[in-house]
């Protein structure tokens, strides 16, 4: 059972599932915690039939099975498995000085994915697209040799295998790395920064029509055809249905390009539009409603930016959906400090470097993917911060 299946039940139904797997003092337990302990005991239980169905080994016990093989020298284990805390402990917080990622069995493990990001201390976590890939409980633990070993930078989209918390332990941890971006760990030795791939014009387009009587995604392929690398605004008035044309947009790529990682980015939108959208849309919807800080606004977008980035130097196209960078840029504004110099309308000078920065990363690459960002900006609503953004952003 997954993790997000127990999340949707309630405390009553989590109790159920722990007295059938006959659990110990659960009905003194918390919601999340009672969720980790029922994932743990379906890890044990998936542990236990996997060894009853292994063949027994010789008459001296010797086991069958090998731990995976990471690489360590032999002499190496031997040094680090010694008595007292070990060079590599060092490099742990504290909850998770007992775990080692080398040394832990992989069957009977969860699959799972996120988005690293790296703290300053060397180790990171995977954050969930359910949490905005914000810090939430499901975090999963990444060990500072495993993020060395594989090359991992922040940003990157990690699928593997993890365990379920121990007692003492806070997080859930990573075990063994599946694939980096949708692609292989070995596949990627070598790959150049985002940065310095060289960008060219579009060269393929995307198809939006998918129904006859819609004529909004019909229109758009005839008289303003969207290109794999491009960047574009639909710019209108509030109320005049850029959310609708997005949804349509959305649907044409997931529909006519499946193969295209479609992301749908919501800043500062009510709540009821984020559920509506996700409903809407096969692809990814991420969103910060408009309960929410300028600096958490500020947070997911630049987390998606990252991704996205990584997901174009793997070789993928991307198409992400903005709505809007009108919001975005207020919220940048709002967390810049005021350093005294202001444009019309009461922008702070360095307020829009960040939408800039996000807009002007869509691009296609000769040597790799393309990004293709297609963002809505407001206009005509009294608000003369709104016409400058809008101006300064469309160059």
């Amino acid at each position: 059972m997954k993790i997000s299946t127990l999340q949707e039940k309630k405390l009553d139904e989590l109790r159920e599932i722990a007295r059938e797997l006959d659990l110990s003092g659960y009905s003194e337990l918390r919601k999340q915690d009672l969720i980790y302990r029922i994932l743990e005991a379906q890890a044990e239980g998936a542990t236990s039939s996997n060894e009853s169905q292994q063949p027994s080994g010789d008459a001296e016990g010797l086991s069958t099975t090998s731990p995976p093989d990471d690489g360590t020298e032999p002499s190496e284990a031997e040094a680090e498995s010694g008595s007292g805390r070990s060079p590599k402990d060092a490099d742990k917080p504290a909850y998770m000085r007992r775990y080692d990622p080398d040394e832990t069995e992989l069957r009977g493990m969860i699959e799972k994915v996120g988005v690293l990001e790296v703290l300053p201390d060397g180790y990171g976590f995977l954050r969930s697209d359910e949490y905005s890939y914000q810090s939430s409980p499901d975090d999963i633990y990444v060990s500072p040799s495993q993020i060395k070993r594989f090359g991992l930078q922040e940003g990157d989209t990690v699928r593997g295998r993890i365990r379920p918390p121990k007692e003492g332990e806070k997080f859930f941890a990573l075990i063994q790395v599946d694939s980096i971006n949708g692609r292989d760990p070995s596949e990627l030795d070598e790959r150049a920064d985002f940065e310095f791939l060289t960008p060219i014009f579009p060269q393929e387009r995307f198809v939006l029509e998918v129904e006859s009587d819609s004529y909004g995604p019909r229109i758009l392929d005839l008289f303003a055809p969207i290109g794999k690398g491009q960047r574009g605004l639909i710019v209108s008035p509030p109320k005049a249905g850029k959310t609708v044309l997005l949804q349509k947009i959305a649907k044409g790529i997931t529909t006519n390009h499946p193969d295209t990682h479609l992301l749908v980015l919501l800043i500062d939108e009510r709540p009821e539009e984020v559920t509506d959208m996700d409903r809407t849309v096969e692809g990814e919807v991420v969103a910060s409603t408009f309960d929410k800080d300028p600096e958490r606004h500020v947070e997911v977008a630049d987390t998606v930016l990252l991704k996205v980035r990584r997901l174009v130097e793997s070789g993928q196209d991307v198409c992400v959906l903005l709505d809007s960078i009108t919001r975005l840029a207020r919220a940048h504004n709002a967390v810049t400090p005021e350093k005294g110099r202001t444009l019309s309308g009461g922008i702070e000078a360095g307020a829009l470097r960040g939408p800039k920065r996000f807009f002007g990363a869509a691009r296609n690459l000769e040597e790799s993917g393309s990004l293709t960002i297609i963002g809505t900006a407001l206009v005509d609503t009294g608000s003369r911060m709104d016409q400058v953004i809008f101006e300064e952003v469309k160059g």
